[in-house]
């Protein structure tokens, strides 16, 4: 049986690596957080503009009631994750490190907007039009959940010219340590598959695939048994193998298609949609619920509870901390996100955004930067590469400031995903130059 498993599994097969899996809170159910005492609410959850504030200091607001509205079309509105009073209207410290301009609100009660069905009952009827889908999902400020946080509603807008004939749903998690994801497959497995119809209706393709990884074989299983229930819908299962989460690996994995350099999976004639993103659409669509909450994973080898935690949008991190357990006290680091691709956090205040889809908290003694050697041209970080570059190469030009030679040789088309760092015997700080030499790139571009 378990032979039978394996053989069927897919996988990507350029580059790649199997980091540590430590899915200490694989097994830890969802629990709800209690509401916090306030929280502050970036308006600036997304990729592209700001969103515009439309409440003032002092106004009552209830849960779900819009506090920011979508500036352009990429762009996403804001909503209201408590009720209560706006309090200052400041810019306040956020996961990337710079002050963006926010909403606080002192939570009174748990008031939801009317229009909100808070009710859990399955609803499976979507009697929707396509267009009428998109303008919910963009009305609830749904965005990327998965890191990227790109409004979704634009990801449905198919450029002209293009032909898109699969939506695949990345249910993946390659990054160490992180189970959101995972538990919203075990705990709401009809709601996932009613979102991926939702998104098939919106997009107009008769076919979608939820790829996972076989280390949540539990979640394979369980999405398979229903998966008659809903036509059109395959569940594959993948390979352990690190950055599979990525939208290109993933294409080439389940399609066998290439995303050309420079080109978007519409390109290779499909959408990807993050899981968790899956959920907050159909919360949208058949709830009319906006993008007020989200499960993230609080772990690491010290937190005595690591958990899944249902999260309002803007709690602060401390909160959370608090509720696995406190914080451990050989905490040398905290990170949003995962260990290859998250941000360390310098503060305990710093709030919950659409995006966080962890918090892991790092012993001392592993937080530290090892000595860093000369480079020994192994060649380790070329092989391990899902995008076929030259990352030592890549990370030198960017030291230099050769940005035209470095463009050339495709560094904007890095996906970031650290395997070069991780790999590399000398603890050479590779993917830190290449993501210096991208950002004056693209400082470059826009001045």
């Amino acid at each position: 049986m378990l032979l039978d498993f394996m053989k069927g599994l897919k996988h990507f097969h350029k580059g790649g690596v199997h980091p540590h899996e430590n899915k200490l809170s694989a097994e830890a159910p969802i629990k709800e957080l209690p509401l916090p005492k306030s929280v502050v609410i970036p308006i600036t959850q997304h990729i592209g503009a700001p969103a515009k504030v439309v409440v003032e200091r002092g106004d009552t607001v209830k849960v779900g009631q819009i506090i920011a509205v979508h500036e352009g079309f990429v762009s996403s509105n804001i909503h209201a994750s408590v009720s209560g009073k706006v309090g200052k209207i400041d810019k306040v410290m956020d996961s990337t490190g710079f002050k963006k301009m926010s909403i606080s609100i002192r939570t009174k009660d748990d008031i939801w907007e009317d229009s909100i069905d808070r009710t859990p009952d399955l609803v499976k009827d979507i009697p929707y039009t396509p267009e009428e889908i998109v303008k919910k999902i963009m009305e609830a400020g749904v965005v990327g959940m998965g890191g990227a946080a790109f409004p979704s509603h634009v990801k449905l807008s198919i450029p002209e010219g293009k032909h898109v004939d699969y939506l695949i749903v990345n249910g993946v998690e390659c990054e160490p340590y992180l189970t959101a994801d995972h538990r919203v497959m075990l705990e709401k497995p009809h709601e996932i598959m009613v979102g991926t119809q939702i998104l098939m209706k919106a997009l107009g393709v008769d076919k979608a695939i939820i790829g996972i990884e076989a280390n949540k074989w539990d979640a394979i299983e369980g999405l398979k048994k229903i998966a008659p229930e809903y036509p059109g819908i395959e569940v594959q299962g993948l390979r352990v193998m690190y950055p599979q989460g990525g939208e290109k690996q993933l294409i080439e994995a389940l399609l066998g298609r290439e995303v050309p350099s420079g080109g978007l999976p519409a390109d290779a004639g499909c959408i990807v949609h993050n899981v968790g993103t899956i959920y907050s659409m159909y919360m949208a669509v058949q709830k009319n619920r906006p993008l007020i909450e989200r499960v993230v994973t609080v772990t690491g080898k010290s937190v005595k509870e690591p958990s899944n935690l249902l999260v309002r949008i803007g709690t602060p991190i401390s909160d959370l901390i608090e509720a696995a357990g406190g914080l451990p006290e050989d905490t040398g680091k905290i990170i949003s996100g995962g260990p290859m691709m998250g941000k360390a956090l310098n503060e305990l205040d710093i709030p919950i955004a659409k995006a966080t889809s962890g918090l892991l908290l790092i012993p001392e003694e592993r937080s530290k930067r090892q000595e860093v050697y000369n480079c020994v041209k192994c060649g380790k970080c070329v092989e391990v590469c899902p995008m076929g570059l030259q990352p030592v190469e890549l990370s030198l030009l960017s030291k230099n400031k050769n940005l035209e030679t470095a463009q050339a040789h495709g560094i904007l088309d890095c996906i970031e995903c650290g395997s070069c760092s991780f790999i590399c015997p000398s603890n050479r700080p590779i993917l830190d130059y290449i993501r210096y030499g991208k950002s004056n790139i693209r400082k470059a571009k826009a001045s």
